[in-house]
């Protein structure tokens, strides 16, 4: 192993608040534990999750980098013992709990994968966050399979650009929502069927043309509030409806009917505070499922605009802005 640095750059919270709270320092290199590699960082990629931590909406779970950035890609510069999968130099993706803000990170061991063939490090910066989520949710706890049909709330986001093209690589018909003209097109070339206009179509009444007029099978939502009794109507009987995030509200008012009379499954869950064995086993489904995919050039990582770690309030702010489609990602220049 070559000689580490003492110190980094890194991007900080200075206190709860806007993008602009977030600053430029320097800090620590961190060393990895038993089971942990040390990353140096080329790219990470910026999420929803990122935004709430920064105004104190999302705290990191116990033991968890303060630093924000929930996915990286880069290069081995060190090992932990009893890591023993990597070299130090081999190219990496990994999802974090924590840390993804700066020039060196450390992961476990069994949440590292190593990057995809066809993809840059910018590219593979933006694959782990989305690509877990999607994977967890629409496939394991949502049972997605070949010849049914899934709505996907958001279809322009990384999350959203993500499961339309894993549905359709593994025999889905896919809907989903956007709110522009330009994100409906983009959606239909890589791969959705439909796209709706939710801001002048009613998503529920496009989705209720499905299946002979019953509805969709599972519904992808990180809306909540009042897409939720929306969702419950455009469901097919034995329909499941996964949920991963609220950016509406969390609290709900609705008629919950359907609930029981269609059989529907209502579901859903987060991915930062799970044990570092669960996620492990999602990233050997996720290396076994989706990374063939990719290296096929069925499924690919959508970038919209990089910035650099010094500029990480900008990237916040596009991010809170709704413009972008895809995924945003930062740059440590290494």
């Amino acid at each position: 192993m070559r000689d580490l640095p003492r110190q980094m750059n890194h991007v900080a919270i200075r206190e709860p608040g806007g993008p602009e709270v977030l600053e430029a320092v320097r800090g620590p290199v961190p060393s990895p534990g038993a089971g942990e590699v040390l990353i140096e960082v080329v790219a990470a990629g910026v999420n929803r999750p990122d935004v709430l931590q920064r105004s104190g909406g999302y705290p990191p779970p116990p033991g968890a980098s303060p630093i924000p950035g929930l996915e990286v890609a880069g290069r081995i510069a060190a090992l932990g013992d009893g890591c023993t999968r990597y070299a130090s130099g081999d190219e990496v993706c990994a999802l974090l709990s924590g840390g993804g803000y700066a020039e060196y990170c450390t992961a476990p061991e069994v949440q590292v994968l190593p990057v995809p063939g066809p993809l840059s490090l910018t590219e593979a910066a933006g694959v782990p966050e989305t690509v877990f989520t999607v994977w967890t949710n629409v496939f394991d706890s949502g049972r997605l399979v070949a010849g049914e049909t899934a709505l996907i709330h958001g279809g322009s986001s990384g999350i959203g650009t993500t499961a339309i093209q894993l549905a359709k690589a593994r025999g889905a018909r896919v809907l989903t929502t956007v709110g522009t003209a330009e994100k409906a097109r983009f959606c239909r070339e890589l791969g959705a069927d439909v796209a709706i206009d939710y801001k002048s179509e009613d998503f529920v009444a496009v989705a209720r043309k499905e299946k002979d007029g019953t509805g969709v099978d599972l519904i992808l939502d990180m809306v909540g509030g009042s897409y939720v009794e929306k969702n419950l109507k455009a469901l097919a009987p034995m329909g499941r409806l996964v949920q991963i995030a609220w950016l509406e509200s969390p609290k709900v008012t609705a008629n919950f009917a359907p609930l029981m009379l269609k059989r529907l499954t209502w579901t859903g869950s987060t991915l930062r505070s799970r044990a570092v064995e669960e996620k492990g086993r999602i990233a050997r489904a996720v290396e076994k499922e989706v990374w063939p995919l990719i290296e096929a050039g069925k499924v690919r990582p959508i970038v919209h605009a990089t910035f650099s770690l010094a500029r990480a309030a900008d990237a916040h702010a596009m991010m809170e802005s709704s413009a972008h489609i895809g995924k945003i990602i930062l740059t440590t220049g290494r």
